[in-house]
């Protein structure tokens, strides 16, 4: 009597799913490199003071695109944003390092107990610096959304955006804040460093979408900014 025949072949087991573009430990120390090279030359950059408007938006406009593509601007689009940005960058210059200036000497003052007020008064400078910080690290985001130029659009988005989402200002403010604080800790030498995490920290914070992978593009599906024009903060 015939035997039923046993099949010939097996059923392969399913091989696990392809999971390439996983970032590890060398994607971390290039990103961390990177950033620190920016810090250096948008401190280089901003070293004239005049510049410094100009240099922060055309760093900000570098960790836009990282941000969205996982790859730097070329060195050729970078200097023509910085070009571009020099002269109008001038007055707003002028307008942040008077504004700064005034309330760091206020704030001295208020802490070494020259003029009047006491430790309340020192508390409300301190809370308007923090606010008055948080915009303008909002404001140089939106910057770096608009190629680096068009600070006084991007101020009246940023305005609007701070007043849509308080809680999104206070965070940016407090970001300003921790990088003033340790730019004192710190060696002077990692001062330039530091610059440039802190530009990546404002844009974390101010637009929420997940850390590129390196090499890689951005998800396709939209992501909310603080763009007025582009989008709404939740």
């Amino acid at each position: 009597m015939a035997s039923r025949a046993e099949p010939t072949s097996r059923a392969e087991p399913a091989e696990p799913a392809d999971t390439g573009g996983r970032r590890d430990w060398r994607d971390v120390v290039r990103d961390a490199a990177d950033l620190a090279l920016l810090g250096i030359l948008l401190t280089l950059a901003a070293a004239p003071l005049l510049t410094a408007a100009s240099a922060a938006g055309t760093a900000s406009a570098a960790v836009h695109d990282w941000a969205r593509t996982g790859s730097w601007p070329s060195a050729g689009t970078t200097v023509r944003r910085f070009g571009r940005s020099l002269l109008p960058g001038v007055p707003v210059s002028l307008l942040a390092l008077t504004v700064a200036g005034l309330l760091a000497a206020d704030l001295a003052a208020l802490a070494t107990g020259r003029v009047p007020g006491g430790p309340v008064a020192l508390l409300v400078t301190a809370l308007i610096a923090a606010s008055l910080a948080g915009y303008a690290g909002l404001v140089v985001v939106e910057v770096g959304g608009n190629g680096g130029g068009r600070w006084r659009a991007s101020a009246g988005r940023a305005a609007r955006a701070c007043l849509d989402a308080p809680t999104r200002w206070a965070a940016l403010g407090g970001v300003v804040a921790l990088a003033g604080l340790l730019a004192v800790l710190v060696t002077p030498v990692a001062v330039p460093i530091l610059a440039g995490y802190t530009m990546a920290a404002l844009h974390a914070v101010a637009v929420r979408r997940p850390v590129p992978t390196v090499g890689q593009p951005s998800p396709a599906e939209p992501v909310p900014t603080v763009v007025g024009g582009h989008g709404e903060l939740p």
